[in-house]
């Protein structure tokens, strides 16, 4: 016999608009799935209860319960999910007085890890071409960004990268190109790529690996004038894989065979090196320059310049003999002067000329000679009357006058004698 149906106090009754209100998926991860909701648009006099969750897979019919008690919540996170599984979900608002209203999800959701597209985070300084010298270690290092990890590849010239040399270590944050000792050989263009199912992101990175230049080529010595020598060459044969940015060149003497820089950073293949000394031999050699430095070896001229002597007659100036013959003149002229009665004073002035002039001086137009009053010297020009304890009678105008054979040259002082006057 069929067991009997249940009493219908029992059954839990369809309360109409009475489902919990926009069901809606908020996360999903690799094992778990997140619902949130709205409260019903209908709730009775009895309340509302809360709410119970459920879910089934697509495979079966049968549900399975969440949570065995009812929550006040309308966030929930169904837990302990299998990867890959498509599973959907309901929630049952349970009402006060017994009354369900159910809202059920209406697709499947795919149960699987949520996917961030891969990322690569390119440093500045690797966006331009990436320029190392060779015999240098390389060591790129790249964030990378992306859930789940993306699949790493590298490739050089569209061409994996050789394992042999290059050794790449990825992790979940990112990868690294490591190189222990750079060649040439290594130069390309690297190209790194991110992939997580069908999203793709890649860069592109050029290495230049540099070494110094190989020497000038042909150099030769197209002329020799004068004290100039004119050079010429052709460009390294190797540049280093970097361009030639000047020249260097040199010179030696031959007595000495000391090399000197002449010019640095010479753009042209040619050049003409100037202000040789005359009579010397001369040897030239030339460098190549690149941003690395200059080349180990330099090339050196097959020739010698010899700069030779240039015998011309010396021909002595002739200089004009100066007549240095000159009449008397006076450069400082005696001047006035008033002297005390009794004390000693003296006249001075100065004269120039050419035969050296005669001095004489006169008083009054009397000339003054043998008197042992008054002392008359001269010394380099300069012209001394020595008045001796002068009197009231010694006033008077004081003539010098100098005389050669060019001619005569006479000044005029006058010289006031003060008398002394003593109180009683």
């Amino acid at each position: 016999m069929s067991p009997s149906p249940p009493a219908a106090s029992e059954i839990p009754l369809e309360v109409p608009e009475g489902q919990p209100l926009d069901l809606a998926v908020d996360d999903v991860t690799g094992t778990s799935l997140t619902l949130n909701w709205n409260p019903p648009m209908y709730i009775g006099p009895a309340g509302l209860a809360g709410y119970l969750v459920e879910y089934r897979k697509e495979s079966n019919e049968t549900w399975v319960a969440v949570n065995k008690e009812v929550t006040t919540k309308t966030v929930l996170v169904i837990k302990n999910l299998t990867e890959g599984d498509k599973v959907q979900p309901r929630v049952k608002a349970v009402h006060g007085d017994g009354g369900i209203g159910t809202a059920v999800f209406p697709d499947s959701v795919l149960i699987r890890q949520s996917i961030d597209p891969p990322k690569i985070r390119l440093p500045r300084n690797l966006r331009e071409t990436f320029v190392r010298e060779a015999g240098q270690p390389l060591n790129l290092s790249i964030p990378i960004q992306g859930n789940p990890q993306p699949s790493i590849t590298w490739t050089k010239d569209e061409q994996p990268v050789d394992q042999a040399r290059v050794n790449i270590r990825n992790s979940p944050r990112d990868t690294i190109l490591f190189i222990r000792k750079l060649e040439r050989k290594d130069s390309g263009k690297y190209k790194l790529t991110a992939q997580t199912d069908s999203l793709v992101d890649e860069v592109a990175i050029d290495i230049q690996v540099v070494e110094k230049p190989g020497p000038p080529q042909n150099l030769k010595m197209l002329d020799v004038w004068g004290f100039n020598v004119a050079l010429e060459w052709q460009p390294p044969a190797d540049n280093g894989n970097a361009e030639v940015n000047g020249y260097t060149i040199q010179k030696a003497d031959k007595k000495t065979g000391e090399w000197f820089t002449v010019i640095e950073k010479c753009h042209p293949c040619s050049y003409t090196v100037s202000n040789l000394v005359m009579g010397n031999r001369y040897n030239f050699r030339v460098f190549s320059e690149n941003l690395c430095g200059l080349s180990e070896t330099a090339a050196q001229c097959k020739d010698t310049a010899n700069i030779p002597k240039i015998s011309s007659p010396y021909n002595a100036p002739v200089y004009q003999e100066k007549d240095f013959n000159e009449a008397p003149k006076f450069t400082q002229p005696p001047v006035d002067k008033t002297a005390t009665e009794g004390f000693t004073t003296k006249l001075f002035c100065s004269v120039r000329g050419n035969p050296k002039p005669r001095i004489s001086w006169l008083k009054n137009q009397m000339l003054i000679d043998q008197n042992p009053k008054f002392r008359i010297l001269t010394n380099e020009g300069i012209c001394t009357l020595e008045i001796r304890k002068p009197s009231t009678f010694d006033g008077g105008v004081y003539t010098c006058r100098a005389v050669n054979a060019l001619g005569e040259a006479v000044a005029d002082c006058r010289l006031n004698v003060k008398t002394v006057t003593v109180s009683q």
